[in-house]
């Protein structure tokens, strides 16, 4: 990718999603997303942050129309490193991700407000244990 020559452009895909912020082109001469913008899919979805190689890639927010909600990293559009997710009944996880999989050490609050800490795998979390506010 060529960082010299970064343009900043508002783009609507015939799908009806829209882009805007910086793009730059490429070593074969096409525009891709790089740098910091905003896309919006046209049933709702926004992701607000960093892009290479016209993908998610480093920091940023993707938001649901449901009102779900993740903050975090991206590598490749996937949740992967550290971050949070909101769902939408309230609970949330915060911790690592591997390739859109909860992954490794986090907390889990629950709708209860318990705030639940352990290892994270899948949709699996054996030995959970109860985080305690002393």
């Amino acid at each position: 990718m060529s960082e010299e020559g970064n343009l900043h452009v508002s783009y609507i895909f015939p799908t009806g999603d829209r882009y805007e912020g910086e793009c730059c082109r490429s070593t074969e001469g096409v525009v891709v997303r790089s740098g910091m913008g905003k896309h919006t899919s046209a049933s709702g979805v926004t992701y607000t942050g960093e892009w290479h190689d016209d993908k998610m890639n480093g920091r940023g927010t993707l938001e649901y129309p449901s009102g779900a909600l993740y903050e975090g990293d991206f590598k490749d559009n996937m949740y992967h490193g550290t971050g949070t997710y909101s769902f939408s009944d309230g609970t949330k996880y915060c911790g690592s991700f591997s390739k859109n999989r909860l992954e490794g050490d986090g907390e889990f609050t629950d709708s209860q407000g318990l705030v639940w800490i352990g290892g994270f795998h899948n949709k699996a979390a054996p030995g959970l244990k109860l985080k305690l506010n002393m």
